[in-house]
């Protein structure tokens, strides 16, 4: 690139998301996304928007999936066609099939948006090279591992690269369920995009020297089941378990996960980033 970048920041549950609308080739993204990040300390996770014939096109700098940030892409392209509220079909990297969110601004400014989730392409328990066998949910793009013992932050931070190899996935969560609270805390290894996030925590870590974040995945009511327990919405500590009969299931039984979208602050709802400028 030799021109200004335009992004946009929005706020999915607590999960601050920058979108790219300006076009950058896809072997650029996961180092401009660390370079985004870094001018913008608040983020957690970036994607880049594009616009499409039937809505809009979404890809994460590691090449994931994400919940959160395909409602905001939604939310984005509603603001962008000066829209209140309707279903977007938002094409997303890491799902076969376009994935159709609904959206609707509130009176206070805020969003709510709901998006269908894609199935994962397994669940069950797996063993690993050390002979231990654990709760694995596959999906497109990343993988989750459940666990339910506690584990050192440091030996979490060393195992989710050695384990995301192992599985031979693009990306990996460790989802550490504390049953009793109902709580599921992600740690995120990216390796496409080289960051390692501990989602609940909101905190970036540096290791080795390396840029860390990331993003919400969605895997948190996936893994729940998967260990026994039943599906939560995420909030700021967590995904947790909310009261039976408020699981999100859309008319035809569908998965869908929903939550409050925060659009950026009117003095500067989008901005120029210069990291793309020429010359730099």
């Amino acid at each position: 690139m030799t021109g200004p970048l335009s992004y946009a920041l929005l706020d999915p549950t607590g999960n601050m998301t920058l979108l790219a609308e300006t076009s950058v080739p896809e072997a650029a993204q996961p180092l401009t996304a660390k370079r985004l990040m870094a001018l913008e300390p608040a983020t957690e996770q970036v994607g880049f928007v594009t616009e499409t014939d039937d809505g809009i096109g979404l890809r994460m700098a590691g090449g994931e999936f994400c919940g959160n940030a395909s409602m905001s892409a939604a939310v984005l392209y509603l603001l962008r066609k000066g829209m209140d509220g309707g279903e977007v079909t938002v094409r997303v990297n890491g799902t076969p099939q376009p994935v159709p969110v609904t959206a609707e601004r509130r009176p206070d400014g805020t969003w709510r948006g709901s998006v269908v989730m894609p199935k994962p392409l397994s669940v069950g328990r797996e063993r690993f090279s050390d002979g231990s066998e654990r709760p694995v949910i596959r999906f497109p793009g990343i993988t989750h591992v459940v666990l339910e013992t506690e584990m050192d932050r440091t030996e979490a931070e060393r195992l989710a690269p050695v384990w995301c190899r192992e599985l031979e996935s693009e990306a990996l969560g460790l989802m550490f369920l504390d049953r009793e609270r109902g709580v599921l805390k992600p740690l995120v290894y990216v390796p496409s995009a080289d960051t390692l996030f501990w989602e609940s925590s909101c905190q970036r870590h540096h290791r080795g020297g390396r840029l860390s974040g990331g993003g919400i995945r969605y895997g948190g009511p996936r893994a729940a089941e998967a260990a026994g327990g039943h599906a939560g919405d995420r909030s700021g500590s967590g995904w947790k378990a909310p009261p039976e009969g408020q699981r999100k299931t859309g008319p035809s039984g569908e998965r869908r996960a929903a939550g409050r979208i925060i659009k950026p602050t009117e003095s500067a709802p989008y901005r120029i980033s210069p990291l793309c400028a020429k010359g730099r």
